[in-house]
């Protein structure tokens, strides 16, 4: 069931969905999700364990998320993500609807239902609103892209072969293939 359209949707909108309904809210325009394929699952499950266990071995501060977890980006009303994960270091933005502010590092499994969400309105969206690092991760291609915005380093491609430099972790690399 999708709402009505009108002009600029808000995060009360989010809300008042129908139970098992999931969408995001960019700048006012609602995204319906559709339920995520087990490929998906797969990889962010294998991601979130790898993440967790790093922060965990180090006793670091950081915390990590799996969708669906509320980001609320700008402070404002008209804007609501559900990462497919979510690293957060800062302990003041997390409460208990979820994180406040932009997330550290931020990783999306694309759809390919919508992978323009993902590389296009996301991209610049989590870039503007002061998220560290950004991985989009395509199953079908087998391509993670890493976009360091900290360092303003040049985006990178990697296989899941590859070791993947976490950018906010510099002890810190992923092999996709290691984990599935």
């Amino acid at each position: 069931m999708s709402l009505p359209q009108k002009q600029d949707y808000t995060i009360e909108d989010i809300y008042a969905l129908p139970d098992g309904q999931r969408a995001e809210l960019i700048d006012g325009k609602l995204y319906m999700m559709v339920p995520p394929k087990t490929i998906h699952q797969r990889i962010s499950g294998a991601l979130h364990a790898a993440i967790y266990q790093y922060i965990k071995s180090r006793k670091g501060s950081c915390e990590v998320f799996a969708a669906p977890f509320a980001v609320f980006l700008n402070e404002d009303n008209k804007n609501y993500v559900e990462p497919d994960i979510s690293v957060i270091c800062d302990k003041d933005k997390i409460d208990d609807r979820g994180c406040n502010g932009a997330p550290d590092w931020i990783i999306e499994i694309t759809s390919p239902s919508d992978p323009h969400r993902d590389y296009g309105i996301k991209l610049f969206k989590y870039r503007t609103a002061g998220v560290r690092e950004y991985w989009i991760v395509n199953p079908l291609t087998r391509i993670v892209t890493v976009y360091d915005f900290e360092n303003e380093v040049a985006t990178n491609q990697y296989t899941f072969n590859d070791n993947i430099p976490v950018c906010i972790y510099g002890d810190l690399s992923i092999r996709l293939s290691h984990l599935l």
